[in-house]
């Protein structure tokens, strides 16, 4: 529901009723993660995708079901399904889908709106949701904070919601969306419920140290992959505006005291394209000491095993230096800054989703295979 944020908040600013279908857990070659979410208006106007086009006609007609009667479904669809071919799930995979009303009516409404509002503002929150258990307790919501503190709840045991908000938060703090199973208590005993938390947080950032033609390329490529970019440069006349239209931020400073300011997470990708010594070395000897998820270098491979000497010499260790993409990104032999561009945000993707970079034409690897999603979640059972 929160991957659609921005549209669904202005459908409740309007006063409309709407039914959203989030994927709560998927199996196999299922092409959506959880949290992808597909909603359907009363006027049978749809958003969002659950299933890159495989299922979406029998979605949306669960959505406008949801609509008329006010009742919250969970459905699993798979290939093993004798009706497989019908609803278009021929991938492989097994996709289970929770469908919400979110009518005038609903209980979960306030609580939506507020998850929804936070979201479309770009506030960290999550949402948490009953996809799994007693009647009662399904199209209830409840949405915590950063901070702890939650709104909502599931009008049964306070222990529940409370313990509901924890996970909630952890889920929250990781950035991760997906399910746990908690007792309908609040412990970890009894009849299990499974729960849904979906994770809305601030887009990760990329850093571009070196405001050269390449890193131009690179700035819209980390647009396109929902990267909130900013581009540090200690040189005015380069880092400017006009040349970089489509980054969020432009700094101009020496690369290693901004990183050393500025705030990074462990989804933060730094890019390094200005293969200068005196800029590279101090801004890499931070960088690689630093909790982020991707660390690359541009360069020839000289100018790598040259760089990696002068880093050796001011104390970075060789483990430090394990974690360095240099020369930066996959071997597609490109030229263009363009092509640059491409190799390096595809060097980042299969750094995060833990792919090979190898072409899948013959190869016998599964085709999704997300690092985050096998540490965050699992396929839940329908009953």
């Amino acid at each position: 529901m929160l991957d659609i944020a921005e549209e669904l908040n202005r459908w409740v600013e309007q006063g409309r009723d709407f039914a959203v279908a989030t994927v709560v857990a998927v199996g196999g070659s299922a092409p959506r993660r959880p949290g992808a979410a597909l909603a359907v208006d009363a006027d049978g106007t749809a958003v969002g995708s659950v299933s890159g086009g495989c299922v979406e006609g029998a979605v949306y007609e669960l959505c406008q079901q949801a609509l008329q009667d006010g009742q919250t479904v969970l459905e699993r669809f798979g290939y093993s399904d004798e009706d497989a071919f019908a609803v278009g799930l021929t991938c492989g995979g097994v996709i289970d889908i929770l469908v919400t009303p979110v009518r005038a009516d609903s209980p979960a409404r306030p609580v939506a709106a507020a998850a929804l509002a936070a979201a479309a503002r770009g506030e960290a929150a999550a949402v948490a949701r009953i996809a799994e258990g007693p009647a009662e307790l399904r199209g209830r919501a409840l949405l915590v904070r950063p901070d702890g503190s939650y709104v909502g709840g599931f009008g049964a045991h306070p222990e529940l919601d409370r313990t509901v908000a924890a996970e909630a938060r952890a889920h929250l703090d990781a950035g991760r969306t997906g399910t746990v199973e908690i007792g309908e208590q609040g412990s970890r005993c009894g009849s299990p419920l499974t729960v849904l938390v979906e994770s809305s947080v601030p887009a990760p950032r990329m850093i571009v140290f070196g405001a050269i033609d390449f890193a131009s390329a690179l700035v819209r490529a980390g647009k396109f992959l929902g990267y909130h970019v900013t581009v540090c440069d200690a040189r005015p006349v380069f880092a400017t505006r006009s040349r970089f239209p489509d980054a969020d931020d432009i700094v101009v400073e020496w690369p290693h005291r901004y990183l050393a300011r500025t705030e990074v997470d462990g989804r933060t990708v730094l890019c390094v394209l200005t293969h200068d010594a005196k800029f590279d070395v101090p801004l890499l000897r931070l960088a690689l000491r630093l909790p982020v998820a991707y660390v690359g270098a541009m360069g020839s491979r000289r100018t790598h095993l040259d760089r990696n000497e002068r880093l050796r010499e001011v104390g970075v260790t060789e483990l430090e230096l394990a974690r360095l993409h240099s020369p930066i990104g996959l071997d597609l032999g490109a030229r263009t800054p363009e092509e640059t561009a491409l190799s390096i945000a595809a060097e980042i993707v299969a750094d995060r989703r833990g792919g090979s970079g190898a072409t899948l034409t013959g190869a016998h690897t599964p085709i999704h295979h997300d690092r985050e999603a096998r540490r965050a979640g699992h396929m839940g059972s329908v009953a």
